[in-house]
């Protein structure tokens, strides 16, 4: 693995890192280490703060103020007190505090930028924050009050306190002073030396963290959206007809080619796919036209998981430290807009196949689309069904409407109109997480209605996937026969069958013993 020496621990060395390393760090606890060469990259960029404080020349945030005090001249005894005031002032984020995952999301991925030796800070300062991932000390990060630029200022300064022994963390299930949690763990806080702290909180990790973790979550979202929908199709009797490889070699976008030979693949079973339903001579959109609506929400993953894989190897911070005659350079590669137009991006389409996959939702349960009992239940009207699963459908879709609003064309300029345009991209990256959450529910309560309608229509799926998928969803949750348990139990099971992958696992392995059946991994390298 790129980034990654062995199966314990992700490696920061110089290499690239991916998106699998980010989630193994911030999910499954996988433990950081810092490779020796990163030690001699950080102490050459070093040497250059050091030459540049030796020639008395002014550095932005080491011999002067910050933001609009730019041009206030720091003296050499106050130095090292800018760096706490830096990090004290600028720790004004408020609201909840960003779930865990997030957190260590963003202590890797700070570490990893100033690993790369162009931010002039000392190998102690990345081995802290490698400290506090390996000892699960997460910092407490309020997850509101950055702009998008400047670096994500207010989080990262709530990020950065505990290596001084400062702010709050969670430790072993409890939130405490981090002063208390650093001593338990035999950790030493560290005194902030010129630049430092400014390297600390100048870059787009809160932004990147979160958008990293939303690209993992929508892959596996996506191979369940595109499960619920093959069984709604097979449930409201599709045409299989606008599925065939022809039809979409003609209008060849990477995205819709592939979604139609996953649903083949899903349908299919000894080499030919269901008949569809007599009467109708098209189906509706919903149905037909499955790959031109889902094969762009997968052009889309694809393009920003490109735009993040190379953010999260990217040196973010200001000024930057080059260890040869350029030395120390004001730049802006913090600035968050090459992350938050594609969180904006990956927010519209996703928060499109929410609302695509409610309207196959509400489909299945109205007896004239689907032919079916009323809302799926077998006596109508004594029983309500699964009237208000879809009620609950429309209502995320509908709020994943309003936050898909892009919140990159909205900037509001900062500190006296120095940083005059602000990407907003830490917001656009919160509402995508919510985005993605809310469609992961909607999509949970297709796979929901779908199967009870395969039941109704009392014939097992003729697909090799979507049997794989019924058998699975029939192995946590009966058939409904009537009003029963609440159905928040059912739709919170069928979304862990989701989020935890088990659904798509089970019909991955049901395909790769298919013979001749293409594997998900095939079809999404373009193989089919």
């Amino acid at each position: 693995m790129s980034g990654n020496d062995s199966d314990h621990h992700v490696t920061l060395s110089g290499s690239p890192l991916r998106i699998a390393d980010v989630v193994a760090v911030a999910r499954a606890g996988r433990t950081v280490a810092l490779a020796d060469d990163t030690r001699a990259a950080m102490e050459r960029s070093r040497a250059a703060v050091h030459e540049a404080i030796a020639e008395g020349r002014p550095v932005y945030g080491v011999s002067t103020g910050f933001g609009a005090l730019a041009d206030v001249a720091i003296s050499p005894e106050d130095r090292a007190a800018l760096q706490v005031n830096l990090l004290r002032s600028h720790a004004a984020g408020v609201g909840p505090p960003l779930p865990d995952d997030v957190v260590r999301a963003a202590l890797l991925l700070r570490a990893q930028a100033l690993a790369r030796g162009y931010s002039g800070v000392r190998p102690i300062v990345v081995e802290r924050l490698i400290d506090l991932l390996n000892a699960r000390i997460h910092p407490v990060v309020p997850e509101q009050g950055s702009v998008g630029a400047s670096g994500d200022l207010a989080p990262l300064a709530h990020l950065a306190l505990p290596l001084i022994g400062e702010g709050q963390v969670r430790w072993r299930d409890e939130v405490l002073p981090a002063e208390n949690a650093l001593a338990e763990a035999g950790i030493t806080p560290i005194t902030l030396e010129a630049k430092e702290a400014l390297a600390l909180i100048n870059g787009t990790q809160i932004i990147t963290a979160l958008l990293a973790l939303a690209v993992a979550d929508s892959e596996r979202l996506l191979r369940a959206a595109e499960i619920a929908a093959a069984m709604s199709f097979e449930a409201l009797g599709g045409d299989p007809a606008a599925l065939a490889a022809q039809v979409h070699q003609i209008r060849p976008h990477a995205g819709q080619v592939a979604t139609a030979a996953r649903m083949r693949n899903l349908l299919e079973r000894d080499g030919t796919l269901p008949r569809p339903r007599r009467g109708a001579v098209q189906d509706a959109y919903t149905l037909r036209c499955i790959p031109q609506v889902i094969g762009p929400v997968r052009d889309a993953l694809e393009h920003v998981r490109q735009a993040v894989e190379i953010e999260i190897n990217a040196v973010t911070d200001n000024p930057l430290c080059f260890p040869d005659d350029t030395g120390v350079v004001s730049g802006g590669n913090f600035h968050g807009h090459p992350v938050a137009l594609p969180a904006d991006y990956l927010k519209v389409a996703v928060a499109s196949l929410g609302t695509f996959t409610e309207r196959r939702i509400a489909s299945l349960v109205d007896p004239r689309s689907s032919r079916l009992p009323a809302f799926l239940v077998p006596e109508p009207g004594i029983n309500s069904g699964f009237m208000i699963a879809q009620y609950v459908a429309a209502s995320l879709a509908s709020e994943n409407k309003t936050l898909a609003h892009p919140a990159s064309v909205d900037s509001i300029p900062t500190s006296a109109d120095i940083e005059d345009f602000n990407s907003m991209g830490t917001t656009a990256a919160r509402h995508l997480a919510r985005v993605v959450a809310n469609t992961e529910t909607i999509v949970a309560i297709e796979v929901l209605c779908a199967a009870q309608a395969l039941d109704l229509s009392e014939r097992e799926p003729w697909g090799i996937g979507t049997q794989a998928a019924y058998r699975t969803v029939r192995a946590q949750i009966p058939f409904l026969e009537r009003d029963g348990p609440p159905l928040h139990q059912l739709i919170e099971t069928a979304r862990d069958l989701i989020r935890s992958g088990t659904l798509q696992q089970a019909v991955d392995a049901a395909l790769v013993q298919s013979p001749g059946s293409a594997t998900a991994q095939e079809i999404e390298e373009g193989g089919v």
